[in-house]
């Protein structure tokens, strides 16, 4: 059990990133003269039950075993700064390219190695996905975006992992393919949780999976290529667990469900599936207004259609049934076995 001292190191660590992520969010609001997102104050009060109720789940988490106490604590600080000035430095330049709405502002690529859907800007970011810059200043922005609790939301697809692991009695050295690893951060959490299984990840950025491969450099077993999660290297019934973290959102319908279709065609019968992404409007109907203001501020052009398509059901449409649903903050994971 966590003691009373841990508790308070947790609380006080994420109110010291939660202060100094709207400081900077306000500043930079004001410099740029962005105008907030319209949120009222019922969803407000929503929005702030729901992350209260998720770091008392995060740390429940720990008391149960599910993931090590490290992880309550395990902000990269020290890659954070790093980032932080190239960050500020460009937030003009993001500023610009989302007053013009130009979202094809990125790098020459090569058209057929990459769909059409994937060649943009998403989030009005400077070089896409394409570019070592874009690589190592994502996780900072992201976790700044969610004021401290990006990685809080990320790390609740570790539960349903250990309870798969538990269920087959503690054989850790299974296989686990995440699709869209980008930087390698829910790799890393998981990498900690179960040091003895075999990770694999795949990644549409070349940029994306070299950072992850700095960082995750000390992991045993781990394997990271270049590779589309619409058609995956692999032979069927290779993995005992499959998993995905905010990429659905970033998808067309149809490769959406492609995805899945691979996802189902990789997972060993018996096998875990499990996704985390955005809340869907389906369990999280109280904070709809919030929501949909994301893809007003940023770039996400597949975000309403996202809202709609809820990840529980098509995953039981493409032959995961009885899938379950929880909700995270404005995040929720999705959990399904692949039948026998």
């Amino acid at each position: 059990m966590l003691s009373r001292l841990d508790r308070l190191a947790y609380r006080s660590q994420h109110l010291g990133f939660l202060i100094n992520a709207t400081v900077l969010q306000e500043a930079a609001r004001l410099v740029t003269r962005t105008p907030r997102p319209k949120v009222d104050a019922t969803q407000l009060r929503a929005l702030l039950r729901r992350r209260d109720e998720l770091h008392a789940r995060d740390l429940a988490n720990v008391d149960a075993g599910m993931y090590p106490r490290e992880l309550l604590f395990d902000l990269p600080v020290r890659q954070y700064m790093r980032a932080l000035p190239q960050l500020m430095r460009d937030t003009p330049n993001v500023v610009r390219r989302m007053r013009r709405g130009d979202y094809k502002d990125i790098p020459a690529v090569d058209k057929q190695q990459y769909p059409a859907y994937y060649r943009r800007n998403f989030h009005w970011q400077t070089d896409g996905y394409f570019s070592d810059h874009s690589a190592e200043v994502y996780e900072l922005g992201v976790e700044l975006l969610f004021r401290g609790t990006a990685d809080v939301m990320r790390r609740q697809i570790i539960p349903p992992i250990t309870r798969h692991v538990q269920s087959h009695g503690g054989r850790e050295r299974m296989r686990l393919l995440d699709i869209g690893c980008g930087t390698g951060r829910t790799l890393h959490q998981i990498s900690r949780a179960h040091p003895a299984m075999q990770l694999h990840g795949v990644d549409l950025s070349p940029a994306y999976i070299r950072t992850a491969r700095r960082r995750l450099a000390d992991v045993a077993e781990l394997t990271l290529a270049v590779e589309n999660g619409e058609a995956l290297p692999w032979a069927d019934a290779t993995f005992d667990i499959v998993t995905s973290t905010y990429m659905f959102h970033e998808l067309p319908r149809n490769a959406r469900r492609n995805v899945v279709r691979e996802m189902l065609r990789v997972v060993k019968p018996g096998g875990l599936l499990v996704i985390e992404d955005s809340a869907q409007l389906g369990e999280s109907a109280e904070i709809a207004t919030a929501l949909r203001e994301f893809p007003r501020e940023f770039h996400e052009p597949f975000y309403a259609d996202y809202l709609e398509d809820d990840l529980g059901a098509l995953v039981g449409e493409v032959g995961f049934p009885g899938a379950t649903t929880e909700a995270h903050l404005v995040a929720k994971v999705v959990i399904a076995r692949r039948p026998t």
